[in-house]
């Protein structure tokens, strides 16, 4: 930590504000690159409400047995992109959580007629030919079938208008494509979803209090240098679109700054050496770090929100499969969701 400054890491703490006279209240807004509404501001007004909460887990219990009931009794899912990393890692994490996973997966011609072993499962990948017949097949055996989207950029798309025509619905990790779009396809379709591209959890709260933070004080940090850093394993070549969010919540606090700016670190012996990635984690790992100085340089502000692995992005995904699942189990509206709506819900497991 600089002298002087301020170490904000990702572990987030919620204090309820002492001073009767200022309370959060909703308004609408949006945040670009994580499909965020809903803004939190302060009014003069005594009485209190937290438009997002954060609640503990709720374990439901069995009449007929008395024992604990998985929180995924009775979901089942299809992971399409279960050969990549992530959606091995969705599958474990779905696995226990007790959400039933289909042996039927979507991927490339490459890879049409593999079969992947997960958790001591067998799943048949299929190519792109027959999809609409296959995945037709699947929702009419598993009726309360969510489909868990993990593939390629240019695979989004038509994978979404697939999950519309069929009727079934979907959580969406994969990033790129066309996202006006997707937004557009699954709106005419009528059918739940969810789509994010930051499935993290605490790193979506994180980017929403940095949007409060940014709406309630503008130009806070007006003549305010910004130094930013983030590194990710040297598959992806293209600058965090976390980063980007973050920065342009700095940029209404006042903060002159170019997203080319971003310092982008791919070299595997430097993110050891210079950045402290665990060796490990070289090959799956997110890093960022924001550092703010003043004109004099006599403060500095810096904060990070360092990720190891895929497992806070899996269980981020499957809280969303649950989530979803209770608004098509309460008959609630056919809608786009988003990770925000998942953290308001609360029972984050």
């Amino acid at each position: 930590m600089a002298a002087n400054g301020l170490m904000a890491t990702s572990n987030a703490f919620l204090n309820r504000l002492e001073n009767p006279h200022l309370s959060f209240s909703s308004r609408t807004s949006q945040v670009a690159l994580l499909g965020v509404k809903g803004r939190v501001s302060f009014s003069g007004k005594g009485q209190r409400c937290f438009p997002v909460v954060l609640s503990m887990k709720t374990t439901e219990i069995s009449e007929e047995s008395g024992k604990p009931v998985a929180p995924g009794k009775g979901i089942s899912i299809m992971v399409n992109g279960c050969s990549g990393k992530m959606g091995k890692a969705v599958i474990k994490a779905a696995d226990s959580a007790g959400v039933n996973i289909v042996p039927t997966s979507f991927g490339s011609a490459e890879e049409a007629g593999q079969r992947v072993e997960v958790c001591g499962k067998e799943i048949l990948v299929h190519g792109p030919t027959e999809r609409e017949k296959v995945l037709s097949s699947v929702f009419e055996k598993y009726p309360e079938l969510i489909v868990v989207d993990y593939t390629i950029p240019s695979a989004v798309n038509d994978n979404a208008e697939l999950y519309g025509k069929v009727g079934v619905p979907f959580v969406m990790g994969t990033t790129g494509g066309d996202r006006t779009r997707l937004y557009k396809t699954v709106e005419e379709s009528k059918i739940y979803a969810v789509i994010s591209p930051q499935m993290g959890k605490q790193v979506v709260a994180f980017l929403a209090a940095m949007e409060i933070m940014s709406e309630q004080f503008p130009g806070a940090f007006t003549g305010y240098s910004l130094e930013v850093m983030e590194s990710h394993q040297a598959s992806k070549l293209d600058a965090s679109g976390t980063a980007k969010a973050v920065i342009s919540c700095f940029q209404k606090l006042g903060v002159s700054y170019d997203m080319d700016q971003i310092q982008l670190i791919r070299d595997p012996k430097e993110q050891i050496e210079k950045v402290g990635v665990p060796e490990e984690h070289i090959s799956g790992h997110a890093f960022h770090r924001y550092h703010l100085r003043s004109p004099d340089e006599t403060v500095s502000f810096e904060f990070q929100h360092n990720v190891c692995g895929r497992s806070i992005y899996a269980e981020g995904t499957v809280d969303a499969v649950l989530f979803l699942a209770k608004k098509i189990r309460s008959k609630a509206e056919k809608r786009i969701y988003n990770m925000i709506d998942v953290l308001r819900e609360g029972n984050m497991r």
